[in-house]
């Protein structure tokens, strides 16, 4: 009885994104008490997912068994195991084992996502972990010159400026588990990741922007800390939020979380060689638009750059838990 009360108390948080840095800030999260539902893109195309998309006609694994791994709470070589990508093998090579066993759980279990949930089980996965649809998206980006290019994985290599994207078919259906974890959540929180290409194809889900729209929920944006080459070149803060705006038609977000620490030149010098530079905060134009900004010092320097998923995750729940107590 305590036990169900307790777990009752915690405050529902639903994650919206993709790629590695949304996967990176979820393994500082999942320590929280909180309750944990991840709604991931389905737009891939690249890669191993895509392989499998095309080949076997399901759902784009490879977000999902990111998402899966970061929530997981398992041994490291298990989570290694999934991450494991087959280097040589005609037909193996590129692909990553937890792709291969998310296209065998599908078949096993006769749907997606069903084989998702009864993974996550044998995991031990702290948390839901939803794809946004039940069918892949295509996702399309149309240029400022005019010319539209067809493909997730396409899209950034294009080598031109991005005016929007939109997904095939636009109508699609949400999964009604997606929906129903918006509508009972605490708190909403989109990013971090590749803005066109793994935040955007689920807010253009109609059903589900619209969940987000009339949620009473604490609504939060974490902001990327550098540029996209493709995507976000030469992108503030608030051109990252202008364009969620004109892409879906509302203020979606109360807060927005971003790196204000400095990032050393040296850090900056390896990313500027692949086109990609920092995120400014333009403080005063976020503000402006009725935005309320909280910023530190959230990255570690390693190899690449990547958010410092504790210290995120703290200010999350720390928003979380005051937003909570004003509603009490």
């Amino acid at each position: 009885m305590t036990d169900t009360r307790l777990e009752s108390a915690r405050p529902k948080i639903v994650v919206i994104g993709g790629g590695t840095g949304l996967s990176v800030m979820l393994r500082g999260l999942k320590e929280k008490p909180m309750d944990i539902t991840a709604i991931v893109t389905v737009a891939d195309d690249g890669g191993s997912s895509g392989i499998l998309r095309s080949e076997l006609e399901m759902v784009p694994p490879g977000d999902i068994r990111n998402v899966l791994t970061a929530l997981a709470d398992v041994e490291p070589l298990l989570g290694n195991m999934l991450e494991y990508r087959f280097e040589k093998g005609q037909g193996l090579a590129g692909h990553s084992l937890g792709n291969l066993i998310l296209a065998a759980m599908r078949d096993i279990t006769g749907d997606f996502v069903t084989g998702v949930r009864e993974l996550s089980r044998v995991f031990a996965v702290r948390g839901r972990v939803l794809p946004a649809a039940n069918d892949p998206i295509v996702l399309k980006a149309e240029m400022t010159d005019g010319t539209v290019v067809v493909g997730e994985s396409k899209i950034p290599k294009a080598g031109k400026v991005i005016k929007r994207v939109f997904i095939e078919p636009s109508d699609v259906p949400p999964l009604d588990e997606a929906v129903d974890a918006l509508k009972q959540a605490d708190a909403i929180l989109v990013g971090p990741g590749s803005l066109y290409t793994s935040i955007m194809p689920n807010l253009l889900v109609p059903e589900i922007t619209r969940t987000i729209v009339e949620s009473k929920a604490l609504k939060m944006f974490i902001c990327n800390v550098m540029t996209q080459p493709g995507e976000t070149d030469n992108y503030t803060v608030s051109d990252h939020l202008k364009a969620v705006y004109h892409h879906v038609g509302h203020h979606l977000f109360d807060y927005v979380i971003v790196n204000n620490g400095e990032i050393p030149a040296q850090v900056q010098s390896r990313y500027a060689e692949k086109g990609a530079k920092v995120v400014p905060l333009d403080l005063e134009e976020v503000t402006k638009n009725g935005y309320k900004v909280i910023g530190d010092q959230l990255v570690l320097f390693r190899t690449y750059l990547r958010h410092d998923a504790v210290k995120l995750s703290h200010h999350i729940y720390q928003l979380v838990e005051s937003w909570m107590h004003k509603k009490r």
